[in-house]
């Protein structure tokens, strides 16, 4: 069993997701490496921010690199006992717009890291997945047990690539790589692109909110505490050599009735702009998370209007008040 204490690497810690891992490890006393290109997708100040208070810290190494480049992984990394793969080029429809690029960062990259934890003899390596890769699916709740993946977006093609990449590397080099397909993470540091985030800062600024289409589309909102929660069971695990498991909430939100909760939360009122569809997003996102409770103990605990408490402490502090974010309409 790997003890839960480990030389740990995380590709994109510097990120919203990396970031909250990387901090729950330092309090269990985890010695933890971040990598990270700084690639400003959104303002660079907001992953600044989010590393700030651990740049000091005994156990925590901050290393400013790209995971294209592996002369720069070999030379400039050390030997670990897991690697969470989380570094991507995010985003369903800047996908659409740029896809050779996401198929560069992603599919490479990936190939990349895979080659750097074979090459190092580093057996276990979890990777961050998406709930996109289910497309357009109708069987719901998703469950891994599904094989007829239907993704719409160039995105959700790279993490099926990067899946079956980990079990060819699985199988011919025993490395244990556990996919984890996230389901609409949210929480405090989300990135300010995504739309629970983004919803919160225009309502803040009296703005109108882009709603696509009538309000019916549903997610499966989970919360950042249960992500990385389930992260680290992936990182404890070896009851198998290859798993992909969802990490979701095991319920589903409209998008009405985010808006709501947001109003609620936040006491202000939402001005809404009707816009159509956009290519590549799906009417529903749902996730099966017996898997992830059977294997490693997966529970999400957090319901989204607690959650959405929390991110407002966190969007309405003064250090982020004090970030200046590029509106994206």
């Amino acid at each position: 069993m790997i003890a839960k204490c480990e030389k740990v690497l995380i590709t994109g810690g510097a990120g919203f997701i990396g970031s909250n891992l990387a901090d729950s490890l330092l309090t269990q006393g985890c010695e933890v490496t971040v990598l990270d290109n700084l690639e400003p997708f959104y303002d660079v100040a907001f992953k600044r921010q989010n590393i700030a208070a651990n740049l000091e810290h005994p156990r925590y190494t901050f290393i400013e690199g790209n995971i294209l480049d592996p002369e720069f992984l070999e030379q400039n990394l050390g030997t670990y006992d897991v690697i969470v793969h989380l570094a991507a080029k995010a985003g369903v429809r800047p996908s659409i717009l740029n896809p050779v690029s996401y198929q560069e960062t992603n599919v490479r990259g990936t190939q990349n890291m895979l080659e750097f934890a074979k090459n190092r003899g580093i057996v276990q390596f979890v990777f961050a997945s998406s709930s996109s890769v289910y497309g357009i699916n109708p069987n719901v709740p998703w469950s891994e047990s599904d094989y007829v993946l239907q993704p719409i977006s160039p995105y959700a093609s790279t993490k099926v690539s990067g899946e079956l990449l980990g079990h060819v590397y699985s199988h011919l080099y025993g490395i244990r790589f556990i996919g984890l397909r996230f389901f609409t993470v949210y929480g405090p540091r989300q990135r300010p692109d995504l739309a629970i985030h983004k919803f919160a800062r225009m309502m803040m600024d009296g703005q109108e909110i882009p709603v696509f289409g009538d309000g019916s589309t549903r997610r499966d909102y989970t919360f950042v505490r249960d992500i990385v929660a389930g992260i680290q069971g992936a990182m404890t695990y070896d009851g198998s050599m290859f798993e992909v498991v969802n990490l979701g909430n095991n319920n589903t939100v409209s998008l009405t009735d985010m808006i709501s909760t947001i109003e609620e939360v936040f006491g202000i009122e939402a001005r809404i702009k009707r816009m159509p569809m956009q290519p590549g997003d799906v009417p529903q996102t749902f996730a099966d998370v017996q898997r992830g409770l059977e294997l490693f103990g997966y529970k999400p605990e957090t319901g989204f209007k607690e959650g959405i408490e929390a991110f407002r402490a966190w969007i309405t502090s003064e250090e982020i008040q004090a970030l200046t974010m590029p509106s994206r309409v």
